[in-house]
């Protein structure tokens, strides 16, 4: 009787799939580990350990030491500073309206210098921009009589043509007589007070009546407490007697005087 030949059985090409398998049961076990070595909790740390030891044959002793790394040190808090604000619009709108404002008073002082010229060559009108706006100095000879608070026909012709610059503008204007320091005493001025007073008054009335509102206008009187010149002479005298126009800027700035005239003759 023949013998059976049994067939050989063919080759296993894929058994490194269970090396393969035990080496990444084994690495997987290893992270497990440094995980747990890794927590801060000893408690876990302990049971992880012994379920891991009981399942690959006592890999790590039950209650090995947990090792902790020193930690570094905690950088100091600096506290951090607020955000400064960026500039605000509105302080570049009130540049601006200082600009313009600026630009404003330039223009009246302009105009009122091409009417007053004739006076300002004579040295009897000055027209300066001031921080506080266009002053118009006019020697009281221009407008009044010696001892005198009535406009004389000279100067009305001078104050209407000031009057007709202004009467469509909208500033304040503030006019102050002054006087010099020679003493009055009569029926109609006891002292310089009412002098200057009463010369500022006759101004501030022509004004009215050639169109300016009474609302932009006040009449100050001085007397002779503010000179511009030396009372010890006629021609400082004559300087100190004096009315003053001042056209005021609605935005008074610290600027630098701005002369449109030639100084005032003493």
């Amino acid at each position: 009787m023949a013998r059976k030949k049994y067939e050989e059985e063919p080759e296993n090409h894929e058994r490194w799939l269970v090396s393969y398998a035990d080496f990444i049961t084994l690495l997987f076990a290893f992270f497990v580990v440094m995980y747990a070595i890794s927590s801060v909790n000893e408690g876990k740390y302990r049971v992880l350990a012994d379920s891991l030891g009981n399942a690959f044959g006592k890999i790590l002793p039950p209650h090995a030491p947990v090792i902790r790394e020193p930690m570094p040190p905690a950088l100091p808090a600096f506290p951090v500073p607020p955000l400064r604000s960026l500039p605000l619009p509105k302080k570049r709108t009130g540049e601006a309206a200082l600009r313009r404002e600026r630009e404003a008073m330039t223009v009246i002082a302009r105009n009122l210098l091409k009417v007053l010229s004739p006076l300002v060559s004579e040295g009897k009108v000055r027209v300066t921009q001031t921080p506080h706006g266009v002053s118009v100095e006019i020697n009281a000879s221009v407008l009044f009589a010696p001892g005198e608070a009535r406009l004389s026909s000279q100067s009305d012709q001078t104050l209407k043509a000031v009057a007709l610059v202004l009467k469509n503008d909208t500033h304040a204007i503030q006019v102050e007589g002054h006087t010099d320091n020679l003493p009055i005493n009569n029926a109609m001025f006891p002292s310089n007070w009412e002098l200057s007073a009463v010369r500022a008054s006759s101004v501030v009335r022509l004004f009215v009546e050639n169109g300016i509102g009474e609302n932009r206008l006040v009449a100050i009187g001085h007397g002779s407490n503010q000179p511009v010149g030396s009372n010890d002479t006629a021609e400082g005298r004559l300087r100190n007697r004096r009315v003053e126009l001042m056209i005021l800027s609605r935005l008074p700035e610290a600027v630098t005087e701005v002369p449109f005239g030639t100084a005032l003759k003493e």
